[in-house]
């Protein structure tokens, strides 16, 4: 069963809408073993989403060895920083410490820091290749104030920095681009919060989203087909169209997730939007461009866990997506916990991604604007003022 939750109403709606979109255009064969030898050149399939649920298990074990200075327990805030998929750890973990810690959590996507930054405050620098410039400036920065400080980082200019100050260093050892390093930013997160004691015994939900991992790999891989793999058959909807994710509570970072996904993955236009803010706003704009409403699909993933008048709120939005006529696809996490169901959703997501590129004959890996953004920016370094 693959959790995919629609009536059959809304099913013949979303085939019917489909069918509209792809009767004259002839879609890869994502059953077809020689599409992946094709366009997945740098082996983002084999190399990395096959290993998901091994990873987290991995990093899982590695946080429990890592030692934290004692003091770094007496803080009163923690500042995450990083960009892209070296920050969306935080963003998570920063969900799952809402709940639990009355510690706030920041996550800055920016140069320098906020001014509240103080002897209390621990700041996290995490990035993947250790020489992300945003990152850098704040890191940087943070040496100035008296703030406890801590890096996350596979090397580069973070390590050399922060070694050469004694600061402590999890050293990430997987090597992938920073968003298939997914388990190796965000469990680490997960352990250091627990040890920081923002976070309470994590180990059982651990032992529960990794069984889910493994068992939900299985469904999802290539060689499972189209015809019973939901990752293939939402890429497929979504082939051609915008995508747009929702999600609430805990579920709206990783609609943050889903949209960075399919940017950089699959190369392709995403949004995110959480509820209960988007019943505010984003539903009053289903009307126009009238031509825009066929190149739309809206995804909403749910949870069980989310509190009931969130769970309306899907419903609600679910009847204003079907009356104006945009396909879209309530879809369902695994797991009793939440940080099961967050994963579970998080792997569908990446390989939905995945195999969206594929149909758009795209190798996944490649991220060519970024590395263009990066080097213009290297022509004007930043000023030591």
């Amino acid at each position: 069963m693959t959790q995919l939750g629609y009536s059959s109403a809304l099913a013949l709606h979303l085939s019917r809408v489909n069918k509209q979109d792809t009767d004259s255009v002839k879609m890869v064969d994502l059953d077809n073993a020689s599409v992946y030898r094709q366009f997945d050149k740098s082996g983002m399939l084999l190399g990395h989403l096959h290993a998901f649920p091994e990873q987290c298990q991995k990093a899982w074990e590695k946080v429990l060895k890592f030692e934290l200075p004692h003091e770094y327990t007496k803080i009163s805030n923690v500042v995450i920083v990083g960009m892209g998929g070296s920050a969306i750890g935080g963003d998570i973990v920063r969900r799952l410490a809402l709940v639990e810690s009355k510690v706030p959590v920041w996550v800055h996507r920016d140069y320098g820091l906020p001014a509240f930054v103080d002897e209390r405050t621990l700041v996290i620098a995490s990035s993947y290749s250790g020489n992300t410039e945003e990152t850098l400036s704040a890191f940087t920065k943070s040496l100035e104030t008296p703030c406890k400080k801590l890096v996350i980082t596979s090397g580069g200019k973070l390590k050399e920095l922060a070694d050469s100050k004694g600061i402590p260093v999890f050293v990430v050892d997987y090597q992938a681009p920073p968003r298939a390093a997914f388990p190796h930013n965000f469990i680490p997160l997960v352990g250091i919060f627990r040890k920081l004691r923002l976070l309470g015994g994590m180990r059982p939900d651990l032992r529960e989203a990794v069984d889910i991992l493994k068992k939900l790999s299985t469904e999802l891989m290539e060689t499972t087909p189209l015809a019973s793999n939901p990752a293939k058959q939402l890429a497929a909807k979504l082939c051609r169209r915008v995508a747009v994710i929702y999600g609430a509570e805990m579920l709206s970072e990783v609609a943050q997730r889903w949209k960075t996904q399919f940017n950089e993955n699959s190369k392709t236009w995403a949004f995110f939007e959480s509820f209960p803010e988007l019943n505010h706003n984003a539903i009053v704009g289903y009307e126009f461009p009238t031509e825009a409403k066929q190149r739309m699909f809206v995804f909403m993933l749910r949870s069980p866990s989310l509190q009931p008048r969130s769970l309306l709120r899907y419903e609600a939005t679910a009847k204003l997506l079907a009356r104006a006529g945009i396909a879209y696809e309530i879809v369902e996490a695994r797991g009793k916990s939440v940080l099961a169901q967050m994963l579970s959703l998080i792997l569908l997501g990446d390989y939905v991604s995945f195999y969206l590129a594929m149909l758009n004959e795209i190798d996944p890996t490649s991220t060519h604007a970024i590395t263009f953004v990066k080097h213009y920016l290297a022509q004007s370094p930043i000023s030591s003022d």
